[in-house]
């Protein structure tokens, strides 16, 4: 069970004139998968990026909590997980190298144990030295996820997180996110209804746009 919390207060974010979402309230306190879900250009990706710190937002506050002690900014990549369509891997590394470059940015050590089981459950061990220009969408998509987890996050965000996944990807990560719901917070943006479907609690994001 997760001593983490995160909290929406009187969220806005507009860009220019145009609002994405007005007046958005949400709390999450105990651990479980939930959900954030709207068409496309709802303000999916926005909101994710608020929560994890990535741009901020119009009007209101996104509260991390550990413990219940606020999370200052600066320290929120050492408890947040992150997988997105949009996070660059670095094609010219290999899985290892890309996996210990994160590692360092983030100023933690290299579990290789972590890492290596990571890279088994996502059927990537016997790929973990080869170049990631080698690899397909759906195996770079793979990395991403094991870069998410290998400082073991409170909070893990996921961002479209089946895009270019095979039924056999889109398994694994429905197992890990089963998984990592009983013991931590689990976000999923997508519209997807199968991603949905994990979830046991959805911010609809079209009821906040007034």
């Amino acid at each position: 069970m997760t001593n983490y919390s995160v909290e929406a207060v009187d969220l806005n974010k507009s860009f220019g004139r145009r609002l994405i979402f007005n007046d958005l309230q949400f709390k999450f306190d105990k651990s479980g998968v939930y959900g954030i879900s709207g068409p496309n250009g709802s303000g999916k990706s926005t909101l994710v990026k608020i929560i994890a710190g990535i741009i901020g937002a119009s009007k209101g506050k996104i509260i991390h909590k550990l413990n219940d002690k606020e999370i200052i900014e600066e320290h929120l990549h050492d408890h947040i997980g992150f997988v997105s369509p949009y996070l660059v891997l670095y094609e010219e590394f290999s899985t290892y190298e890309n996996l210990n470059h994160f590692a360092e940015i983030r100023g933690i050590s290299f579990n290789k144990e972590r890492v290596d089981f990571l890279l088994n459950k996502f059927l990537l061990f016997k790929r973990k030295d080869d170049l990631l220009k080698t690899y397909s969408s759906g195996m770079k998509q793979r990395v991403k996820f094991i870069f998410a987890l290998m400082h073991s996050p409170q909070l893990l965000i996921l961002d479209e997180p089946t895009s270019n996944l095979d039924d056999e990807g889109k398994n694994s990560v429905y197992e890990l996110v089963k998984e990592e719901g009983q013991k931590n917070i689990v976000l999923i943006a997508s519209n997807e209804k199968h991603d949905l479907e994990v979830c046991s609690d959805i911010v609809y994001l079209e009821k906040f746009k007034n």
